[in-house]
């Protein structure tokens, strides 16, 4: 493995006060298939079970009335003198019956995930918390964060106020990130508005430590910000919604235990199937193409095999007859064609004819319908 570069460590005021390693871990390959995956599954640990009341929609006495009534032989309520008497119940096509297959507490809510895909995709996790592209692509606001990953001096474990805490953000140009999670700050879509989860708001930054000396009480307050300790790494954490890439702040201590957490004597360190994966640069390198065989001289060119369905010449080799039938009916189109002009010529001079007549014909009925002189003054019987 190359030599891995250095990271600078900030202090309180933002200013350098160090450099350290990248640790190993950082250099894992990124899985965002893996990560999706285990967040999937690890997101659904944490459900509260839930089902209907055993005895919703059978809390009523009913019974068939069986065959011969002409009527379906679905449980009906007994008595009389009441509308409800002989209606359908229990039944989930009934009104005021229960539902298909009522739902059970005892239902599977855990979901069994291995733990080496759990070690893989918080590992790629890391890494692609060191990758500014993917942190910005994440959404959050690092435009004015000197460096990422972002490291700081180990005092900051001992912040516990609030204040002090958000004066550090803001050295590091960190408080930019944590805005943008306060202002996102809305209420809730749907029924949780009315089960104590009002509010909702994206996530800024994560604030990773060794030892708690009063960093979780200084942070925990701030709208958007998480803490973890780097002992208890969490994924639901380092890649929130199964997407990778959160903004991580990291304390000297904790990204210098990543080093024996990972590596020799601790976590495994997942590998790339490939260390290059751009397969065409690879195929047209000069180690490749030194090896590889020239190609043959004297090969014999084949010509196209010529579709019968299209080529009259290649219909005619296989069946003469189909060939002359084709012939024939693309002289009929042609000779249709050459005639139409002529049909629509033939029929609009009739149209044309015709309409002259009716005129005619309309002339002569308006003439013999006009009042005559016979009748001007009257006429009297005798």
């Amino acid at each position: 493995m190359s030599a891995r570069p250095l990271v600078t460590v900030f202090g309180l005021s933002g200013e350098k006060v160090g450099e350290t390693t990248l640790p190993a871990v950082m250099t894992a390959p990124l899985r965002p298939d893996i990560v999706q995956f285990v967040h999937t599954n690890m997101n659904k640990n944490h459900r509260q079970a839930y089902a209907v009341n055993i005895r919703a929609g059978k809390q009523v006495v009913a019974e068939s009335w069986g065959t011969g009534r002409a009527v379906a032989r679905i449980p009906r309520v007994g008595g009389g003198g009441t509308s409800r008497s002989g209606q359908g119940a229990y039944g989930n096509m009934c009104r005021g019956g229960r539902m298909f297959a009522p739902t059970k507490t005892w239902r599977k809510w855990n979901k069994k995930i291995n733990i080496s895909q759990k070690r893989y995709a918080v590992a790629s996790a890391l890494a692609a918390s060191a990758v500014p592209a993917l942190v910005m692509a994440r959404g959050h606001v690092i435009d004015e964060v000197p460096e990422i990953p972002l490291v700081m001096e180990s005092s900051i474990e001992a912040s516990k106020k609030t204040s002090v805490a958000k004066d550090i953000l803001n050295a590091v140009g960190a408080l930019a990130d944590m805005e943008k999670a306060a202002d996102s700050k809305q209420v809730r879509a749907g029924k949780g508005k009315m089960r104590n989860r009002r509010y909702v708001l994206r996530r800024g930054p994560l604030v990773i430590y060794k030892a708690n000396d009063g960093v979780e009480q200084a942070f925990r307050n701030l709208p958007g910000v998480e803490l973890c300790c780097v002992d208890r790494l969490n994924l639901l954490q380092l890649a929130p919604g199964g997407h990778m890439g959160r903004f991580c702040i990291w304390s000297q201590a904790a990204f210098d235990a990543l080093e024996t957490i990972y590596g020799e004597g601790g976590k495994r360190i997942p590998t790339a199937a490939m260390t290059n994966a751009d397969i065409a640069r690879i195929i047209n390198s000069d180690e490749i193409q030194s090896i590889l065989k020239a190609p043959k001289a004297g090969q014999k060119q084949h010509a196209p095999k010529r579709n019968p369905l299209r080529s009259l010449e290649a219909l005619e080799a296989l069946d003469p007859y189909a060939a002359a039938k084709r012939r024939a009916q693309a002289s009929a189109e042609a000779t249709r064609a050459s005639k139409k002009a002529e049909i629509l010529a033939a029929k609009r001079q009739q149209a044309k004819d015709k309409k002259q007549y009716k005129a005619a014909g309309k002339a002569f009925y308006e003439k013999v319908s006009k009042q005559g002189d016979i009748c001007a003054n009257g006429f009297t019987l005798e």
